[in-house]
Order: structure tokens, then C-alpha cells, then sequence
């Protein structure tokens, strides 16, 4: 069971947040399948710029199934108190903070992951945050700057200290982007360091890795970034693992069924403009589990509407 303020679940599986990935329409897909926990694209804290479609597009979550789990990013304690203040106000029912982004867009502004460096800040930022709302706040960081910076264990214990509800640890510095091995020690390092939930995070890549992961260190769950593209019934078959049960794969039809609405929910999300071009990645994943070949992605990336994705999605029935 995991807990997180007035919200308890059996499932200790959670949907990492990925911008540009898991949006509404990946995020209603994988709740369709069986996800309970799932975490929104960073909504950026200056509020100047929530007027921008893509601001937009990730602020419409009010009338999404509970519990609506709200990540912000940002550097000014004042600004990320306003932003989670306001999120809360349009409906979200748990507020996350994002110092885990290793982006250099995001790390250029002093956000994600690059406030590792700066312990007051981080302090200022959660107690801010979380002195802000009365929903639960949590937190998604890496190990530190670099890996002779790692400082995630006396940032989990300043957490801890502003009331932070829990915390998520991708077990990489910012300085290793997505490269290199994951330091799973480090993640159980920081659950040593603190008595609030804390949940694992980085090339999780099957159910039985999940448990070990959970097992060997004690965690309270796990996150699914990167494994989950390409299949959103993958954190519901993690999660049933988790409580001994079997999920079996989707079939090949069933998963060309899968791609087909989610190629329309794209379009009926974002219009069908953007909505073609946002599905070209989303599908590249799934064909990368579905063939061998990479033809077929390239193909589907010359496709300019709809209709046209749609007719190739059922030529790929039609060939199976």
C-alpha cells in the first residue's frame, strides 16, 4: 500500500513524468490499462507563460481521474509556492517537485536538477511549496550535480524536515544525463536517510528487476520512465507482478489497437496538425517492440494526417 497524504493505494507502481510524453492522452492510456499513479508533465512555475499552448495543453488535467499528481519546475521559492497554489486550484490533488530534470533548458535556468548544487535553495523552495498548499508535496531528484557530488541523502532529509510527503529518486546525477549504469545503492542510501516513502527510478525495465529493486533496499515503489513509452500497459503489469498476480502482454492486434487510439486522441487532443507529429515518436516506440525493421517508422514519420496514420495502422493488421 502506498500512501501519500489522504491518498492510499495498493499499487506502488507510479508513471514517471516525461515531458513531451506523458501528456493527457498517454496518461488516460495508461489508466485505461490498469495505472493508478501517474505524474504530469512539468508545468513550468512562472505563470507568465501559462498562456502559451503548451502550457496549456499540460494544464488541462482538472476533470482527470483521481488523484491528479501536478509536477512544477522552477527556481524562485515565491514563484513555485504561486504556481503549486494555482495548480491546486485547477484541480490537482498533489503537488511534485521537478529537481531531477537534467535538461540544459531547464538546468540553464537554475531549475531541475541543477538545484542539487544549492542546499539553502532546495530548502527555501520546499518549505515554500509546501507552507503553500494543503495537498501533499512530493519530490523527483538524482544523486546530485555529478558523481562526486552526490548530496541526494541530506537533500531527502531536508525534504523530510519541510513536510515533503515523499520522494523519488532517479539514480543518476545530472551530470550522467541517461547514461551510464543506475546507482541503485545510492537510491537505498536515501531511504536509509529518511523515514517518508521513498520510491526508486531508472532503467527499471521488467517486473522482476522491480521487485528485486524494491526488496533489496526497502522501497516503497517504484517509477516507470523510459520502459513505459511504446507500451502503457507495461506499469499495470508491473504493478500486478508487485501483488502476485500476472498481466499477460498485450497481442500483436491488441496492440495495434492500442496505437490506433492513441494516434486519435493525439489529433483529438493537440488538433490534428500537432497531433500527427506528436504521434510519430509515440509510435516509433511501439513499432520498436512490435518489429525489426526500422522501415516502418520511418515510413510512418513521412505521413501528414490522420487519416493517413490511421490507414497505416491498419495496413500493419492487414500484414499480420
Amino acid at each position: 500500500m502506498l500512501t501519500i497524504g489522504p491518498h492510499s493505494h495498493p499499487s506502488r507502481v507510479i508513471v514517471a513524468p516525461m515531458a513531451g510524453v506523458t501528456d493527457r492522452p498517454f496518461r488516460n492510456l495508461c489508466r485505461q490499462f490498469g495505472a493508478h499513479w501517474l505524474v504530469s508533465e512539468m508545468i513550468t512555475s512562472d505563470t507568465r507563460l501559462w498562456g502559451s499552448k503548451k502550457s496549456q495543453y499540460r494544464l488541462a488535467f482538472h476533470d482527470e481521474s483521481e488523484p491528479r499528481w501536478i509536477q512544477i519546475a522552477g527556481a524562485d521559492p515565491v514563484m513555485m509556492a504561486d504556481a503549486a497554489r494555482k495548480n491546486v486550484e485547477l484541480g490537482a490533488q498533489i503537488i511534485d517537485i521537478n529537481m531531477g530534470c537534467p535538461a540544459k533548458k531547464v538546468c540553464n535556468k537554475l531549475a531541475g536538477s541543477s538545484l542539487l548544487r544549492d542546499e539553502p535553495l532546495v530548502d527555501s523552495i520546499l518549505r515554500a511549496v509546501v507552507g503553500a498548499v494543503d495537498v501533499p508535496v512530493t519530490l523527483k531528484m538524482r544523486l546530485g550535480w555529478s558523481r562526486e557530488q552526490i548530496n541526494a541523502p541530506q537533500i531527502a532529509r531536508l525534504a523530510e524536515q519541510a513536510g515533503v510527503a515523499l520522494i523519488t529518486v532517479h539514480g543518476r546525477t545530472r551530470a550522467d544525463r541517461f547514461n551510464g549504469s543506475v546507482n541503485y545503492d545510492a537510491i537505498g542510501m536515501v531511504k536509509r536517510a529518511v523515514s517518508i516513502p521513498v520510491i526508486g527510478n531508472g532503467d527499471i525495465e521488467s517486473a522482476e528487476f522491480a521487485r528485486q529493486l524494491i526488496e533489496n533496499y526497502d522501497l516503497d515503489g517504484v517509477m516507470l520512465g523510459r520502459s513505459a513509452q511504446g507500451r502503457p500497459w507495461f506499469p499495470a503489469q508491473v504493478d500486478a507482478f508487485l501483488q502476485g498476480d500476472r498481466l499477460r502482454a498485450p497481442a500483436y492486434t491488441e496492440v495495434l489497437t492500442t496505437l490506433r487510439d492513441h494516434v486519435i486522441s493525439l489529433s483529438n487532443f493537440y488538433g490534428e496538425y500537432t497531433g500527427v507529429r506528436v504521434a510519430r515518436k509515440h509510435v516509433g516506440w511501439y513499432l520498436s517492440y512490435l518489429v525489426d525493421s526500422d522501415q516502418p517508422r520511418q515510413e510512418f514519420n513521412l505521413l501528414d494526417s490522420l487519416q493517413s496514420q490511421t490507414t497505416f495502422i491498419e495496413g500493419l493488421k492487414v500484414a499480420a
